[in-house]
């Protein structure tokens, strides 16, 4: 590489007035400066002090322990909830049991059915209601194969013989096959049930301790009267009564 030439200031300006270009190799640039190197940081983070011994803890006093809270009064118990069914009225047997039918020859051997039937008189086989009455059961062929009293059933304080007590009597006398309750006031009593008639209805019911007896509540005939639309279930309870006495279980039966 050719030695470099180095002239001053002044002998480039007489070169420059004589026409003489020189060529001079330009100077390298500065090195760059490390801006961090020579800028020191406005602040310096300060050198975290050195640690120091924590200080001993002192125990705590000692704390007493919290006296057991006093025992809740117990609280009190529920009242019953109230009986909602009404207790079952009283009704009277108006008059004595009444033969409605008697198979012929008068066979001891037939079932008895005893027919308690809601009615304004002592003989529920009278008018348009005993009519209706007759006509049913001979249509459930009673009058041919089972011997069949009636009695009419009125409310209590009227004259007559408590139904409880004339009802016990039968049973215990002639030992019914079936004993058939027609009105609301004739079933519950005969049932000790403060249940309304809808409810009543759709079951065979037991009553009588020691020869318990089969009963079927139904429609007493005067309401009959007034209701056709009720004849159809008045005759699936007398169907369900002759099933139970029969020794069939039928099907729309409840037990």
């Amino acid at each position: 590489m050719p030695p470099t030439l180095i002239l001053d200031d002044r002998q480039r300006a007489m070169l420059r007035e004589m026409g003489v270009q020189v060529w001079q190799p330009r100077a390298a640039p500065p090195a760059p400066v490390d801006v961090a190197e020579s800028t020191p940081p406005a602040t310096l983070p300060p050198m975290p002090a050195r640690a120091q011994p924590p200080a001993p803890v002192q125990a705590a006093a000692p704390v007493a322990a919290p006296a057991p809270a006093a025992p809740r009064p117990a609280l009190p118990a529920p009242a019953a909830a109230p009986v909602s069914a009404a207790a079952a009225p009283g009704a009277v047997l108006r008059g004595d049991w009444l033969a409605m039918f008697a198979p012929e020859g008068d066979d001891p051997q037939s079932p008895i059915w005893l027919v308690l039937a809601d009615s304004p008189t002592a003989d529920p086989r009278e008018g348009d209601a005993g009519r209706l009455l007759q006509a049913m059961l001979k249509a459930a062929g009673l009058h041919r194969h089972a011997r069949v009293w009636v009695a009419g059933v009125g409310r209590a304080g009227e004259e007559g013989l408590p139904l409880a007590e004339g009802l016990r009597q039968a049973l215990a006398a002639h030992q019914p096959a079936m004993v058939l309750t027609l009105g609301r006031l004739s079933s519950q009593a005969a049932l000790s049930s403060g249940e309304a008639l809808g409810k009543l209805r759709g079951a065979v019911h037991s009553i009588g301790h020691v020869d318990p007896a089969p009963l079927v509540a139904s429609y007493e005939p005067g309401w009959l009267l007034r209701s056709q639309d009720d004849k159809a279930r008045a005759w699936e309870d007398l169907c369900r009564a002759l099933a139970a006495v029969r020794g069939v279980r039928p099907a729309n039966s409840n037990q």
